[in-house]
């Protein structure tokens, strides 16, 4: 793991950021203090679905099913 003060990472942020694609681990250190630690987060294709990462987080209560009142009803139809 490398570790990099504040300023040297201003000016090499790209530089850093190719080497944390390649795996490794980088801190980011301000007056000796850690502050920051940059790694990589796993390769995803966008708009990539992943069933069930919601799941168990909320629950749709079944009023939700329940039809509009007609004063919502009629906004949602543009009245």
């Amino acid at each position: 793991m490398a570790t990099v003060n504040l300023d040297e990472a201003e000016v090499s942020l790209h530089n850093l950021l190719e080497r944390v694609e390649a795996g490794e681990e980088v801190v980011i250190v301000r007056n000796g203090e850690t502050v920051a630690k940059l790694v990589s987060v796993p390769k995803r294709k966008w708009g990539e679905r992943q069933p069930d990462t919601l799941k168990g987080k909320f629950v749709l209560p079944d009023s939700f099913f329940d039809p509009l009142p007609e004063e919502e009803l009629k906004l949602w139809e543009g009245g």
